[in-house]
């Protein structure tokens, strides 16, 4: 179904063409005086100098075309031109009702749906999720579920750090403390141990001493770089001790990412792409692409148009290593021979945006994908600490992922078991429901791009612009619902009346912006215009529910629309936060 503002538009373009001027001047806007209307045209300015008229002239001229048009209640040419619109009660009411009927609320899905792959997620094996990984993964989790709201199939892919110089350092490490393992026995032809070595905990400290004692150890290092070779040169031993660490981070991270309601649908890393590099290196060879610059192989990527140095794509450095560049570039060539996307989609800090402009014109260019395939670079800010730097630990150390929810869910807990409204279990409940929205509500409220301060007792208030207010809001909402039921009414076959006061149409006005906010978010890869909106929304239904005796309204039809009314702006609400990756208790 067309969006509130495309129907206004169609009624504003034929008023515009019947008084004799052009359609394109008829662009409808929410106004910027909400005191004064509900939306606006200002195309009889823009078209003054084309009619050689003023514009008030224009204005009435349109306005008068619009004399019992059902969509407006007032149509008003207001000097120097403007055009103010009030909407008609039944329109809005109506509008509201046909929304309510429909499974998506209105929101048409794309007519030519789209293969989507979204990159998003990023964690190296072998080391625990930190707070550093956490923005890639709710805004990629609400990208996702936004692509797929409007009809796409969309594929999301965690593209692990799995195959670098980090795999060389822990082989290295566990064969300085335990050489008798049969995999550093070149000799050994057997099979490999089924269980691993060692235990998640125990990987994660190998790889940050490993780490240390190269910086220190020359030797070491070299030995690690050699280990990193041979692995990925095929290996037989290094290769059973790889495919160990890739079980053991993978079942741990799949853990910690399930707490936070992310869910991949991929879980490819950068060894996939391993088998692609030789065949791409040698392509782009022969067809005349790359160069050799000190030795290094680039592909240069400078355009006329660019103000700045675009250094060339690296494809291999001189030692004939690959780097980030040759195994994003070759898991390209696997996405498309395997998925043929019509989009990619990569959420991830904006400090490596020169890095993915190199990539996407190195991909264009030597046609690894089509021309016509997008590439997005959706880069995030950084989430800070009250101080403005970046979120650390009391003791000034980087903060892993499952502390961080810990801490805010015993916050959320503490706060729930204060009002004391439920039981012990049902609050520890609550509180991981409440405290992911807090999380993820905290942080997608930001445009992605922006630097962030990550304040716990903002984010886990239940006032103001947080998670836990917009989940108390619904809870609100979803406990009249139930005193109606109970009351011995039912919520099937109610009708949303036009309203009566300024509250309920307020919360109307609101509730039906709702599909032109979901193209905008959409058209714009913005989840944090979802938040600004049910922000908006939700304080319009608590103005509207302390302003107004629901349910001992005593004119039963006029309380069966209220609760019409409301059944719809939980829907609206339910559906956008699970746009945003999670849900709400049924009581707080």
């Amino acid at each position: 179904m067309k969006t509130l503002l495309e129907i206004i538009t169609i009624e504003m373009e034929k008023a515009f063409e019947d008084a004799g001027y052009d359609a394109s001047l008829a662009k409808v806007t929410l106004s910027n005086r909400p005191d004064l209307c509900e939306y606006q045209c200002n195309g009889a300015m823009a078209g003054a100098k084309t009619y050689k008229k003023a514009p008030i002239m224009i204005a009435e001229d349109v306005v008068s075309r619009l004399e019992g048009n059902s969509c407006f209640a007032s149509a008003e040419a207001v000097k120097p031109g403007f055009i103010n619109l009030k909407l008609a009660p039944e329109f809005v009411s109506g509008y509201l009702n046909d929304m309510a009927a429909d499974e998506k609320l209105g929101v048409e899905e794309e007519t030519r749906p789209k293969t989507i792959i979204i990159d998003y997620g990023g964690p190296n094996v072998a080391k625990p999720l930190h707070v550093g990984h956490l923005r890639s993964a709710i805004i990629g989790e609400s990208v996702k579920r936004i692509m797929r709201f409007k009809g796409n199939k969309v594929l999301g892919d965690i593209h692990l750090g799995d195959w670098g110089y980090q795999m060389g350092l822990i082989i290295t490490e566990l064969k300085k403390r335990q050489p008798e393992l049969p995999y550093f026995d070149e000799a050994f032809t057997g099979e490999y141990p089924a269980e691993a070595p060692f235990t998640i905990s125990e990987l994660e400290e190998i790889y940050p001493t490993a780490s240390a004692y190269a910086k220190e150890h020359e030797d070491y290092r070299e030995e690690a770089l050699h280990a990193t070779y041979l692995l990925q040169n095929g290996y037989r031993g290094y290769r059973a001790l790889w495919h160990h660490i890739m079980n053991v981070s993978v079942t741990d991270l799949k853990k910690n990412y399930e707490k936070l309601d992310v869910h991949f649908d991929l879980w490819k890393g950068e060894s996939d792409a391993q088998e692609y590099i030789p065949d791409m290196v040698k392509r782009l060879k022969d067809e005349g692409y790359a160069r050799y610059d000190e030795g290094a192989l680039v592909v240069d990527v400078q355009e006329e148009s660019d103000n700045k140095e675009v250094p060339p794509c690296m494809i291999l450095k001189s030692d004939g290593a690959a780097l980030y560049d040759t195994t994003d570039l070759a898991t390209l060539v696997e996405r498309e021979k395997d998925y043929h996307p019509d989009e990619v989609i990569y959420v991830v800090d904006k400090r490596q945006e020169l890095h993915f402009i190199q990539v996407f014109r190195c991909a264009k260019k030597t046609g690894i994908i089509p021309n016509e395939t997008e590439l997005k670079f959706l880069g995030f800010g950084t989430m800070n600490g009250k101080d403005g730097k970046p979120f650390k630990t009391r003791e000034g150390g980087v903060m892993r992922l499952e502390n961080l929810i810990r801490e805010i869910d015993e916050e959320m807990y503490r706060k729930i078991m204060d009002n004391r409204t439920v039981e012990e279990e049902e609050a520890k409940r609550t509180a991981e429901t409440v405290g992911l929205a807090a999380i993820k509500y905290g942080d997608l409220s930001n445009q992605a791009s922006k630097d962030y301060i990550f304040d716990v007792d903002r984010f886990t208030s239940f006032e103001g612009n947080t998670g836990p207010y917009i989940l108390y809001t619904i809870v609100r909402i979803k406990s009249i619902l139930n005193k109606y039921v109970e009351a011995g009414g039912t919520l099937g076959g109610l009708e949303i009346r036009p309203a009566e006061d300024l509250y309920e149409k307020a919360l109307m006005l609101q509730a039906v912006k709702f599909n032109d906010v979901i193209n905008a978010v959409y058209e714009e890869t913005a989840p944090h215009k979802i938040c600004a909106y049910i922000y908006e929304l939700a304080n319009e239904f608590n103005k509207f529910y302390h302003e107004t005796k629901i349910l001992s309204e005593e004119d039963e039809q006029r309380k069966a629309g209220y609760i019409a009314l409301l059944g719809l702006v939980k829907s609206v609400l339910e559906t956008c936060i699970d746009l945003l990756g999670f849900d709400a208790p049924e009581r707080m």
